[in-house]
């Protein structure tokens, strides 16, 4: 008797912070080339996929303001879709946890997932290689959520090595403003000649030594970013906060000791607007297990 098919699956999409960014080069067609330790967190995006008749990508509870050609899990979607010539149909729901915007990924994982969840969903046996192939074509972090472990990541980001790192909780602080990254990398003061570090070197550095090199150029663009910065070092003095990838948000490592009374405190004294939260970095993407390495 043959098995049916599965007929949905519901996928938690994760978010990331950037341990550090490092921008070491540029490429003659202007793509920058980075360095950055990607770590994966406990704050996630839900991503429900469900088989129907119709051949055809079914949006439903869209992102108001987000078209479907600029959504990226009905654009990840239709790319496999056409990739293996496949006359099935889904519907996608997501729900958004991960601020948009905000430099923590929260798109990329979604896309991410939604690869990962139709490959199961319609039986299709790709490998990680060919996801992760596909996933470059939506955006520089989706890989990495295909990889699914926290990396080393180098080139256009692409370039992802597996690398292990400590338990902490860490706190992360979204002050309500998206910066579009293509301002920042496009900006003449931009730090493009960082010199390269070694995993060894990077994991060898206490981690208050590490930046990025996005922040002065976000800090200049976006006062936000300074002032959430600022406001994690008068909560937590010495705890040295920095922005997650081309920002807005900021984060910063917490003491295993610190009070959890005081820090939800500090959540309830936030800005007007601004959203904060208390994370866990994770080993693995919860969808890790669902995609062969082969």
């Amino acid at each position: 008797m043959s098995k049916q098919p599965q007929q949905s699956l519901t996928l938690r999409s994760p978010a990331k912070l950037n341990l550090f960014l490092h921008i070491v080069g540029q490429r003659p067609d202007g793509y920058h080339l980075l360095q950055s330790v990607f770590q994966l967190i406990d704050w996630t995006d839900t991503v429900h996929l469900k088989r129907i008749p119709e051949n055809e990508v079914r949006r439903i509870n869209p992102i108001p303001d987000v078209s479907p050609e600029q959504d990226l899990v009905v654009r990840a979607a239709k790319l496999v879709k056409d990739f293996c010539k496949i006359d099935l149909g889904v519907e996608i729901d997501l729900k958004k946890e991960i601020p948009m915007g905000a430099g923590l990924g929260g798109g990329s994982s979604d896309a991410a997932s939604t690869l990962i969840g139709l490959n199961t969903l319609w039986n299709l046996d790709l490998d990680k290689k060919t996801l992760s192939n596909l996933g470059l074509k939506l955006g520089a972090d989706v890989p990495f959520f295909i990889f699914g472990q926290n990396a080393f990541v180098e080139g256009i980001g692409e370039q992802i090595q597996e690398i292990s790192l400590e338990n902490r909780d860490f706190l992360v602080i979204f002050p309500n403003r998206a910066i579009p990254t293509v301002s920042i990398f496009h900006d003449p003061e931009l730090t493009r000649d960082h010199a390269p570090i070694t995993i060894d070197g990077f994991l060898a550095s206490p981690l208050s030594n590490q930046i990025n090199d996005c922040q002065a150029v976000a800090m200049r663009i976006c006062p936000e970013v300074k002032q959430a910065l600022d406001w994690i070092s008068q909560a937590l003095p010495g705890s040295a906060p920095r922005m997650s990838g081309s920002g807005s948000s900021v984060f910063a490592v917490l003491d295993p000791k610190t009070d959890s009374v005081k820090l939800e405190n500090l959540l309830q004294s936030l800005p007007k607007g601004w959203i904060g939260r208390v994370v866990r970095g994770l080993n693995k993407n919860p969808a890790y297990n669902l995609i062969s390495s082969d």
